[in-house]
């Protein structure tokens, strides 16, 4: 019934996250509501971590993809872990700079960066910038000249590797938005204007083939395609390339239905890998970087609402409606995206009702989801849907002038808020 190890169920029958009643964060905090358990996700940085430690001999770093989620709270809980960051805009660039985060450990990402953005990167002195295009290229060079520096950069690489997940969530083919292609011989030509740039110091080849993969396969085939562009590159330029980004895209359990492979097996199988492939290609094995978002707090969060108006049309479905929405989640509008549901209020009950849940949007695709199995549900009763901690708040909207909801944190038997839930003010607060 329950797709993270966190959820539970007390002698009131309500359902708990990290031990703590969500009727009663409910009650305190409101509806909708974020709540997110960090012990739970502190327990994920320390997976990933001490697997970089044990398959790669403490020689790598997990750099969190904050698009995933991203306040200062989250920030501060990546530096107190010893994680770094990987961000694809200024504002999460900021975020980091405002929460103390060490910005030698950020990855800073991006397609079309604008010189605001790389500018102020240069400033901060971030650890790498992943360049995407030559355009890029060549404004970074005269930025780092203009001041006075030299910019430590990767390049993202297409490996041409076909993850099987959503059209909107692939990255690793050659048809693309992101980075240069292998097959065209881009790469090898981007990597050789980069050695020839005085300001640049080309420092590692970065790709990222989707995301939500639950296979281990495509994953060793990046690497071995990486690490072949590697040896490559020694060879035809002499240029010895010391990092090698993996990026993220780990499948998580959304539904019963998913089977993620366990962090710890993907970890052993790529390390395998890139090992056997270095010792074929004759080349130093480069500092490992891994850059999880999803898996790292999907599963440790849970969004809140309370029930509205139920519909009932015969023969056709059943439209429980809650006091949220797209607005929220847009997951299930953009990529029809499943979730488990449940009445928090009556988790001990059967979910033996197919509903759809409808948000209050105006908008007819405003769902949650469709047949979604859920106990019998009645006005004021407390919605859950579980798996929410990655890409809610962060692609969350003010459609409709709907406020944002809190975000709050739970962990060791109490919660606080991290993220206030939004007044009208904030809404009105940059009208003229």
């Amino acid at each position: 019934m329950f797709v993270s190890e966190n959820l539970g169920v007390n002698e009131k029958g309500h359902l708990t996250a990290g031990g703590i009643d969500t009727v009663e964060l409910a009650k305190q905090y409101g509806t909708p509501l974020y709540v997110m358990d960090e012990a739970l996700i502190r327990k994920h940085c320390q997976s990933y971590k001490n697997s970089i430690d044990k398959f790669y001999g403490g020689e790598g770093l997990v750099c969190y993809a904050s698009k995933a989620f991203c306040c200062m709270e989250m920030c501060r809980v990546m530096k107190d872990e010893g994680i770094g960051l990987d961000v694809v805009s200024i504002g999460e660039l900021y975020t980091a700079e405002k929460a103390g985060f060490d910005c030698n450990k950020i990855c800073f990402h991006g397609n079309n960066k604008t010189d605001e953005e790389l500018e102020y990167a240069v400033d901060l002195k971030v650890g790498r910038i992943i360049v995407d295009n030559i355009y890029e290229l060549k404004r970074l060079d005269k930025i780092a000249e203009n001041k006075g520096v030299k910019a430590n950069i990767m390049f993202r690489i297409k490996p041409g590797i076909d993850a099987h997940t959503h059209n909107f969530i692939r990255t690793g083919q050659i048809d693309s938005k992101f980075g240069f292609a292998l097959e065209t011989g881009e790469a090898m030509e981007a990597v050789k204007m980069a050695i020839s740039c005085p300001n640049i110091n080309l420092k590692g080849v970065h790709c990222h083939i989707g995301s939500q993969i639950f296979s281990i396969n495509p994953f060793v085939e990046a690497a071995e395609v990486m690490l072949k562009f590697i040896a490559d590159i020694k060879n035809e330029t002499g240029h010895e390339v010391v990092e090698l980004n993996l990026g993220g895209g780990f499948g998580i359990k959304y539904t019963e239905n998913d089977d993620p492979v366990p962090y710890e097996a993907y970890m052993e199988k790529v390390s395998v890998a890139v090992k056997e492939s270095c010792e074929k290609l004759g080349i130093k094995q480069p500092f490992i970087l891994i850059e999880p978002g999803r898996s790292m707090v999907a599963p440790a969060g849970i969004t809140l609402y309370t029930c509205g108006g139920i519909k009932n049309i015969p023969n056709i479905r059943t439209y429980v409606s809650i006091d949220g929405g797209m607005t929220d989640n847009p997951r299930y509008a953009l990529y029809q995206s499943e979730y488990e549901a449940l009445v928090a209020n009556k988790a001990d009950k059967p979910r033996d009702t197919k509903v759809t849940i409808a948000g209050k949007c105006c908008e007819s695709g405003d769902l949650i989801g469709e047949g979604m199995p859920l106990q019998e549900a009645e006005p004021g009763d407390i919605i859950a849907v579980c798996a929410t901690g990655a890409y809610n708040y962060s692609m969350s909207s003010n459609y409709n002038r709907i406020p944002k909801p809190a975000t709050v944190f739970i962990n060791n038997g109490e919660s606080r808020v991290v993220i206030k839930r939004e007044t009208l003010d904030d809404i009105i607060r940059n009208d003229m």
